[in-house]
């Protein structure tokens, strides 16, 4: 958007993975020409400032024009300084397209992938705690005693009925 005058507003659709620093200079400057060029004031002048932003950061209130917006966080806003430049704008327009794309089915579509994605490495976490579960539960039982003392495997060393300390001395040896 053209600082302080009216303009068209140019969005860059960018995958979730990249922020606003991984844009190429190149084409922020090619962003920053369309807007230019699609102003009526600043088209007429030699230099004008752009500002550039990311859509989070966009504020629309009710009370605001066609076309105003304002930003939630001033720090997230960059300016920079472009010049004219017909070749760059020339070289836009031969590779422009009208779309009329359906925004709202779009970015559903965008959501519903990252509910997916999101569910996905929910079921992958529950995954890896029920196995850390079963490692933790197979180590504490591998420390406990509770196997070793199991009443069916125990003898007693009393004397049993009809038979002679001898008897049960022959049976050790």
């Amino acid at each position: 958007h053209v600082d302080k005058l009216s303009s068209a507003h140019v969005y860059i659709r960018m995958s979730t993975q990249t922020n606003l620093d991984d844009i190429p200079e190149a084409v922020v400057m090619d962003c920053a020409q369309l807007v230019k060029a699609n102003s009526i004031e600043g088209s007429k002048l030699t230099t004008t400032d752009v500002k550039y932003t990311p859509w989070s950061n966009l504020k629309k209130t009710a009370d605001m024009d066609v076309g105003q917006i304002g930003f939630y966080d001033d720090r997230l806003v960059k300016t920079i300084t472009v010049k004219k430049n017909a070749d760059i704008v020339k070289r836009l327009n031969k590779t422009k397209k009208q779309l009329q794309p359906d925004l709202a089915a779009e970015r559903e579509e965008r959501d519903r992938q990252e509910r997916v994605k999101l569910r996905e490495q929910q079921r992958e976490q529950k995954r890896r705690e029920k196995e850390e579960n079963e490692q933790k539960k197979a180590q504490a039982e591998l420390r406990s005693y509770n196997s070793l003392m199991q009443s069916d495997k125990m003898k007693s060393n009393a004397v049993e009925e009809g038979r002679s300390l001898d008897e049960i001395d022959d049976d050790f040896m």
